[in-house]
């Protein structure tokens, strides 16, 4: 990432309620600016002020992308894996396992936002940042928890809980460098899958993977903390290759050209590399082939072939070395990881580079992406209503329903309604701990 003066960004409301006193947001000096043009009309153009009084200002193009993100997540929701000819869809092809990468890559983002920016915390202000990231996480995994008892898990995985869980893991992550973070990274994205295929040798997938509850994590927390962890559809330690590759991205400078050129052009190689490589191992040098024959002998033809072809459900089977060559959606395996990181780093830098020109085309992305915690908890809910419909036709309906609330609740609401409540009790702990120091100390963090 590009170096460069010190430029605190502003806050961004996300599904994990990213709101909160550790955020040091100043006006933007580009299109993002409050007054300027790359306000989106409709949309909250800032959300709350700084210590001096000055408004925070929004990235829109960081908003549209998690609007995508939420779009992606609601089209695998509703329309069938596979299409009349019996080959995958196209809502599966576009988004089936990018759209929920993209939402944990933007979890990263978000919290180095709400968390300083470019200006990384520490001493009280890390204590601050980490008192408040424990309340969103505790709150978003009780969202989540909650939904787990409405929503049926072959209709959706519900993927707050595992969010909550990357809160926590970011927690030591904070004060960490963007050289560092990218390094992490990718010692997570090789390293945690490798860990997980022989932690998992021997045991069974389960499709679908049951949504956690309140009752689940009391009978056996074990076993919900190993879903959570390792063998879930969202597994949280090969997943914190997004959030730390997320939190580089959102200490970077965004407002620079060359910045988001420099991310655009990282995610590119990263996703061309990783199919490259995959490719490779599995069709050159006869990967695809030996991966079958050991397959086939615990799984039918036709099993084996829509597996393929539609995706895992968090993780890989364990009998052959070889599915850690693919990229297929929902398998975190490293070269899965780096190719979800690599596209969610281009529809970030596309959204900033579309922001900086006009907000025409992002504004109804970006309303919904203001306050993605309250609408994919309400699409969860519309989707587990049995009075309305599925496929093109539920889509469709859903996306109108969200798109239109957002944009008129964030007309008169700088953030979502969830993302209110998260925002206040999460501030209030950052505050508390703030306060401790004494208003005015040094190092403190402003009020929210």
């Amino acid at each position: 990432m590009t170096a460069g003066p010190q430029v605190p960004q502003r806050e961004v409301p996300a599904p994990s309620g990213e709101a909160g006193p550790a955020d040091a947001a100043t006006p933007l000096s580009h299109a993002c600016e409050p007054g300027a043009s790359g306000d989106v009309p409709g949309t909250p153009t800032s959300t709350g002020t700084q210590a001096d009084g000055r408004p925070r200002a929004r990235l829109v193009g960081i908003d549209a992308a998690r609007g995508i993100a939420l779009v992606g997540m609601m089209a695998v929701h509703n329309f069938e894996a596979t299409d009349q000819d019996g080959g995958l869809s196209l809502a599966w092809s576009l988004a089936a396992g990018k759209s929920a990468a993209l939402f944990a890559l933007l979890a990263g983002v978000g919290i180095a936002f709400a968390s300083g920016g470019r200006r990384r915390p520490t001493g009280r202000r890390w204590t601050a940042a980490a008192a408040s990231l424990l309340v969103r996480a505790v709150l978003i995994g009780a969202v989540g928890l909650l939904l787990g008892y409405v929503v049926p898990a072959d209709f959706a995985s519900v993927i707050l809980p595992y969010y909550a869980v990357l809160f926590l893991l970011a927690v030591p992550l904070l004060s960490l460098s963007i050289r560092t973070l990218v390094g992490l990274a990718a010692t997570i994205a090789v390293a945690m899958p490798l860990l997980s295929h022989v932690l998992r040798a021997g045991t069974e997938l389960v499709d679908p993977v049951p949504n956690l509850t309140f009752g689940a994590l009391v009978d056996d927390p074990l076993h919900a903390l190993r879903e959570l962890a390792l063998t879930g559809v969202y597994p949280a330690l090969p997943w914190a290759a997004y959030l730390c590759a997320g939190l580089a991205v959102g200490r970077a400078l965004l407002t620079s050209r060359r910045t988001v050129l420099v991310v655009l052009l990282v995610g590119a190689g990263l996703a061309v590399a990783a199919r490259t490589t995959s490719w490779l191992l599995l069709d050159v040098l006869g990967g695809r082939a030996r991966l079958e024959s050991v397959a086939l002998q615990s799984m039918g033809q036709e099993e084996f072939a829509a597996f393929v072809r539609e995706g895992a459900t968090g993780v890989t089977p364990t009998d052959t070395p070889w599915w850690l060559a693919t990229t297929l959606p929902h398998s975190s395996t490293p070269l899965d990881l780096a190719y979800t990181i690599g596209v969610g780093l281009v529809v970030v830098a596309v959204c900033l580079f579309v922001g900086r020109a006009t907000t025409a085309l992002l504004r109804p992305l970006a309303a919904a992406g203001s306050m993605t915690l309250t609408l994919y908890s309400f699409h969860l809910l519309l989707l587990s209503s049995p009075d309305l419909p599925g496929g093109a036709s539920g889509f469709v309906l859903q996306s109108a329903v969200v798109v239109v609330f957002a944009l008129v609740w964030s007309r008169y609401h700088a953030r979502g309604p969830l993302e209110e409540i998260v925002a206040r009790l999460s501030g209030a702990a950052g505050r508390a701990v703030q306060h401790g120091r004494g208003p005015g100390a040094a190092g403190a963090l402003p009020p929210a």
